[in-house]
């Protein structure tokens, strides 16, 4: 098993990161794993006082492993579905809820309640993690349009459509201050900020291409609603292109301020999708209206007292 530690987990001593694990599943294995020199970060023995960082690639011999059994929730709440057919899905993912499992998060994420909702997706073939028929993800705490598949040749195809830029996502954020442009282009390659490896920044060792498409939708007093299209999908991509030209998002809690207009998240959703269907090629567009919460905070933005 090979697992590369993301942000979420930067900073977690090892025993507990890989107590978090499912094919772990203790804390008191995780010791023994470690006692037993079995595990590695980047190529060395591990003990269990190191803490983990981004980007440590973490290894364990499979064969010191139980088989990775995907969890299942029934009786939960199902998660609105906007588009499905045999192929793949469409769903209105809510703020709050993980895409999938990763180590350490224990409730239920997007894929197990879709599972224990009895719909089938694309067979999982990830060794660690258990993320079936996901071609992208969204941040927990953005809301919106996401696209899964229910078989290998759709996944494949949807990836493909992301890639080649044939399918389109489309944002709504409301942004600090007043941007000066009506529309604009922003190119500012992305990688881990270079004096937090848990933030994703403009200032990185290792840039990789991003691109994002921004129009203004309404001018407020303190704040702009702009529309944003993404033509490449990095982490974090639209919170640290708007930090980087000096508009936060608001009430974004890693890249902005502290919570504005009642908000517990940040201000961003997934507000529409197109792309060509996987199997048949014809153009599919499936939109979100914003939730209750970013209704609300807009209207208090709107109402709010102008800056001098």
């Amino acid at each position: 098993m090979r697992i590369e530690v993301d942000g979420d987990f930067a900073g977690q001593r090892i025993d507990k990161f890989l107590s978090g694990i499912e094919r772990i599943g203790s804390r008191a294995r995780a010791e023994k794993l470690l006692e037993q020199g079995l595990v590695t970060i980047d190529g060395r023995a591990a003990i269990k006082s190191n803490k983990v960082q981004v980007g440590y690639v973490i290894e364990v011999p499979d064969e010191e492993l139980a088989e990775p059994a995907p969890r299942t929730f029934e009786g939960t709440s199902p998660v609105p579905v906007l588009f499905e057919d045999d192929d793949m899905l469409v769903v209105d993912k809510p703020a709050g809820l993980v895409v999938h499992p990763a180590p350490g998060h224990r409730h239920a994420t997007l894929v197990e309640l879709l599972a224990g909702g009895g719909v089938n997706l694309a067979e999982n073939d990830d060794p660690v993690l258990y993320r079936p028929g996901v071609v992208h993800r969204l941040d927990k705490d953005t809301s919106g349009v996401m696209m899964l598949a229910k078989n290998h040749l759709a996944q494949r195809q949807l990836q493909l459509a992301l890639r080649e830029r044939t399918a389109r996502r489309e944002y709504l954020a409301l942004v600090q201050g007043h941007v000066p442009s009506r529309a604009g282009r922003i190119e500012a390659p992305i990688g881990r900020d270079v004096r937090d490896s848990s933030k994703r920044s403009i200032e990185t060792d290792f840039p990789q291409d991003a691109i994002t498409h921004f129009v203004v939708q309404e001018v407020l007093p303190t704040t702009t609603l702009l529309r944003l299209k993404l033509e490449t999908g990095r982490t974090h991509q639209i919170r640290v292109h708007m930090e980087s030209i000096g508009h936060q998002v608001v009430a974004d809690p890693t890249y902005g301020e502290s919570p504005q207009f009642g908000l517990s998240r940040q201000f961003l959703h997934a507000a529409r999708l197109s792309f060509p269907h996987p199997r048949t090629g014809e153009p599919v567009e499936v939109a979100s209206p914003l939730p209750d919460d970013l209704t609300e905070a807009l209207a208090e933005a709107r109402r709010a007292l102008p800056d001098h």
